[in-house]
Formats: structure tokens, sequence, C-alpha cells
């Protein structure tokens, strides 16, 4: 139990961190191109699907290659979302409003169920004997805004966040089931239509082996939980499940797929990404080195809650709910992350929700000298990526200092920093703001549960505002492709008839396609061929006796190791 008076409780101004949420997830949106490599992959399906036939609505791929990228949810949002909008702000902003909506509705299932979590029983602060202790109310409102400052906090989620990826659905559907679970505990029929409608997303979203472990795991958090759910929400979410399962299967009947398509699609939903059948090597190693930092402040607070709840008996120990739920869910996300063939930082997205969670009832338990440490090493860790921001971006802009701005050209030769007034703008607002909210930390001491958050949570807004206003045309012109396509363009024949592009990656064949409209095939037939593995093509010409004339060579200015080769194949 905790000792709490109902002025620790006082909840965020609702104001500050509905804007506060709005700004994190809406910057960086708009006004760029898909970037290399998930977020163009994930665009470049999307964009199939808007302009392509019912195959590509049914098994998402890329326009000129027979490859499924998984279950169709994520495409068919953001293929819609271009329907919609893209006449009016364009295609690929379209497309990433995709990303807002998942984003948006993770944060808001993830500060339901804390709330609901903090209201029960069990995790109430003590009663005093003078009075003065929270409410109920009072207190799950101050823990589900410290699990959605937590969220925000996360420094890995700032750019994966704004991808067109299906992580993002991923996201959105484990936050859906975590709030349908608890939300069962005293609302049977609307909790299991909550964690159905979640399963469904992850299974139209994923792949079989996630959509099993999230199904596993929601199973075992039911069952080793002390507070039982009952039939009607077993029911429910099991009826709603079944039909996320079964409405890609019932498609490929409906429309009749060749068997052809049919092998496709189920190998993208078995294996897209790649799995295997025991943990991987790259993967826990990958894990052991990127989690901490991805993670940060996330992981430090949630072990502190783990270490204290699970110890307490009073409260249910391992078995109350708000441990048993998350606690299920984020070992089936880490169970996921390390059968990966090769995870990467868009895999540990899964891991945040459940984390988050856990993480907001360590706030009644913080001692006051961690709470400093992380104030402190939030405010001097921001405020130097700030200063950093904006001291090289001054010298994109004016040249000075004059060895900073030598540095940025040897990295992105060829690069111009121009001065928009708008972003200047925006990037002072947001930047005043943070020196605002550090002078009202450090002037003041706060009884709030939820005041080591604000420095973390403004940072990571105030970092990623930043490099999306001051940095953004910079950025794009690392990561996109629209510089070295429209070069390719021009070099291109209209004579050419196709351009075999099976030896390119995912991410270069959707940007390709997007910015130009070569006729790009996995066709050896085809008399161009466009490869970025020199001894690729050069194997290919040895085995069918083809001779390669180099027609155009070229990369993106920010990548020195990717060559881009366009030959003309003739007969030797």
């Amino acid at each position: 139990m905790v000792k709490l008076t109902a002025a620790a409780t006082k909840s965020i101004p609702r104001i500050i961190i509905f804007a506060l949420t709005l700004v994190y997830g809406f910057a960086g949106l708009f006004l760029r191109d898909p970037w290399k490599n998930e977020d163009a992959i994930g665009f470049g399906a999307m964009w199939n699907a808007h302009h392509g036939n019912t195959i590509d609505w049914i098994v998402p791929h890329l326009a000129g290659r027979d490859l499924s990228l998984g279950p169709p949810l994520p495409y068919w949002m953001g293929a819609t979302l271009m329907d919609l909008f893209g006449p009016y702000i364009g295609d690929a902003n379209a497309a990433r409003l995709y990303s807002a909506i998942c984003f948006f509705a993770s944060a808001l299932a993830i500060w339901y169920a804390t709330y609901l979590l903090g209201r029960r029983q069990e995790v109430q602060p003590m009663a005093l004997a003078v009075g003065g202790q929270p409410d109920r109310k009072s207190y799950g409102m101050t823990l589900a805004d410290g699990a959605l400052l937590i969220f925000l906090a996360c420094v890995g989620l700032a750019q994966r966040a704004h991808e067109t990826t299906p992580m993002m659905a991923q996201l959105m559907g484990l936050s859906i089931v975590l709030y349908g679970t608890v939300r069962g505990l005293d609302k049977p029929w609307q909790g299991g239509l909550w964690t159905g409608l979640g399963i469904l997303i992850v299974a139209l979203s994923s792949n079989l082996t996630l959509s099993l472990i999230v199904v596993s795991s929601t199973i075992v958090a039911v069952i080793a939980s002390n507070a039982k759910l009952r039939f009607r929400w077993t029911l429910t979410s099991t009826v709603f499940g079944l039909i996320g399962f079964a409405v890609w299967p019932a498609l490929w009947h409906y429309f009749n797929l060749t068997p052809e398509w049919r092998h496709i699609a189920q190998a993208g939903w078995r294996n897209m990404p790649a799995m295997q059948a025991s943990p991987s090597i790259e993967s826990l190693a990958f894990f052991s080195v990127n989690f901490w930092a991805y993670a940060w402040p996330v992981w430090p607070l949630a072990a502190i809650s783990l270490a204290h709840w699970g110890q307490t008996r009073e409260a249910g120990g391992w078995r109350a709910p708000h441990l048993c739920i998350p606690l299920s869910l984020f070992i089936g996300g880490l169970i996921y992350v390390l059968f990966r063939l090769e995870a990467n930082e868009h895999d540990l997205i899964i891991l945040i929700p459940s984390l988050s969670i856990i993480a907001a009832f360590s706030l009644p338990i913080l001692k006051r000298s961690l709470i400093s440490f992380i104030d402190w090493f939030a405010m001097f860790s921001f405020t130097l990526i700030a200063i950093a921001i904006w001291v090289i971006w001054l010298a994109k802009v004016t040249g000075f200092p004059e060895s900073t701005a030598a540095n940025m050209e040897r990295l992105l030769p060829g690069f111009q920093g121009q001065f928009h007034w708008r972003s200047f703008v925006v990037a002072s607002i947001i930047t005043g703001i943070w020196l605002a909210v550090v002078r009202w930390r450090t002037s003041r001491a706060p009884k709030e549960i939820w005041r080591c958050l604000i420095i973390s949570a403004s940072g990571t807004t105030l970092m990623w505002v930043l490099l999306m206003t001051l940095w953004l045309p910079t950025i794009n012109y690392a990561k996109t492709y629209r510089y070295v396509a429209q070069r390719l363009a021009y070099v291109s024949s209209k004579n050419a008839g196709c351009i075999d592009s099976s030896n390119i990656g995912l991410a270069q064949l959707a940007s390709f396609d997007y910015f130009t409209n070569l006729p790009l095939r996995d066709d050896p037939s085809c008399p161009w061929v466009l490869t970025h593995n020199q001894s690729d093509a050069k194997a290919y010409a040895s085995l069918n006796n083809k001779k390669l004339i180099l027609l155009w060579e070229d990369r993106r200015a920010a990548d020195r190791d990717e060559r881009l080769r366009l030959y003309q194949v003739r007969p030797e």
C-alpha cells in the first residue's frame, strides 16, 4: 500500500495533455517524402492498392513484385485515406494520416486501460487517519495521465510512430486488447467487444505468429489474474477474434484467387516479417543492445513498479490485474521479437503499451532522489539536443559556425539549406514552451506524482518538433529516393519496354514506382535491368549468356555504400 494525499494526485489540466499529445502525434506527418526503408515500403503498398486492382487490395504487394507484405488492414487504411484526402493534401500526406489514427487510438486505449486499473480497490492508497487521501477517480486519472506521459516520453517511439508501417496498426490493436481485457473486469460485454476488436486488428495487420502470441498472452493473463473475467467477455472476444482470423482467407475464396496468389498470400501471413522456430541470436543481440535506449524512461519505471507491486500481497502480488494483464502481453511481445529472424527497432514498438501501463504504477512509490535524477537527466539531455539542433540549423542556413557547415556539406553534398520562416516560428515557439516548462519545474516543488514525467515527455516532443521543422528539409534530403529517381527517369528511354527490378530492394522499388512512371517489373526478359548489386547483375548475365552495358550509375547523397546501376541487356 502507498500513502498519498489528494494534492499529490491532482491531474494535469486537460488542455495541456491534449495539446502535448496532438503536437507530438501530428508533427512530422506532412510536407515530406516516404523515407527509406520501412516507411517507403509501407507507403508503396498503400500507393499500389490506391492505384491498383482487386488483387492489389486483397494481397498487399509492391508494383511489379509478386511478394505479399502480409495482412491487408494497414494498406486498406492508407489507400482509403488517399482516396478521401489525397486530392486535397497529396497522397503521401494522406497515407500518413493512417499513422496518426493508430497513434491516437493507442494513446487513448493506454490512458483508459490505466484509468480503469487505477480505480481498482487493490491499488488504492492507504486511508489517512485525518482524511485527505485521493478518491478513486482522481487517483485513476493521475495514473492514466502518467501512463500517457510515459508513452510520449519513450525516446524510440518518436520516428517510428510517424511512419506508414504495419507496426502502427499492431500497436493500435495491442493497445485495444489491453483496454478491452481491463474493461472486461467490470463490463464483460463491452470489454469482450474491445478485446475482440483488438485481436481482429492484430490478425489483419501482423503475421500469424504475433497474432497467435497476442491471443495466447491474453488467455494466460486472464487465467493467471486473481480478478476473473466472466463468460460474456470470453464469448464476445472469441467471436470477434475468430472473425479477424477468418476475414482475409474468406476474401481469397470470395474473389476466387488463383492458387499462385493464394500461396503468395499464405506465405506472407506466415512469414512477413521472417520468423524462425527458436530464438534468434541476431534478435537477442539486437534487443540486448538497443532496448534500453529505445524504451527510456519506460523500462526503469516499469522495473520499479514490478519490484514493488509484485511483493505487495495486499494488492494481490503478481496476480493483480494491473501487473498480470500488461506483463503477460509484454512477455508475449518479447517472445515475438526474439523469434524474429532479425529484429529491428520497429518491432520494439509493440512492447511499449504494456510497459507504459506497468510503469505508471511506479509513480506513487518513486523516491525523491530518483525523481530528481530523471528530471535533471531529461532536462540536461534534451536541452543539449535542442542546442545542437539549433546550432547545426544555423550552420546550414548561414554557414556559421564554418566547421559545422563544412561537416554538413561533407555528409550531404549538394544540399542547400534555406530559411523557412514558418518552421523558424514554430521551432521558436516550442523552444519557448520548453524553457517555460523547465522554469516551472526548477522554480517550484510540485507534489503531483506525475511531475517527473513532464520534463521527459516535453523533451521528446521538443526534440521531435525541432527535427521536423528546422531539420525536415535536411532529413528529407537524406532519406528520400526522390532525387535519384528523377535522375533515373531522365536517363531512361521511353522506348525501354520494361526495366527488370528484381535486383533492387523493396524500399527502392516502392520509391521508384512512386517518383517515376517507369515500367518496373520483376521480369528477366526486360531489355533493361536496374540493380544495386553489381555482382548479382553480372551473375545473371553470365548465367543467361547476356551482355550488360552500363547506362547509368548513381546513389543517394547520404548513402555512400549504395550504388544504383542501370544496364542495357543484349545477347552475348
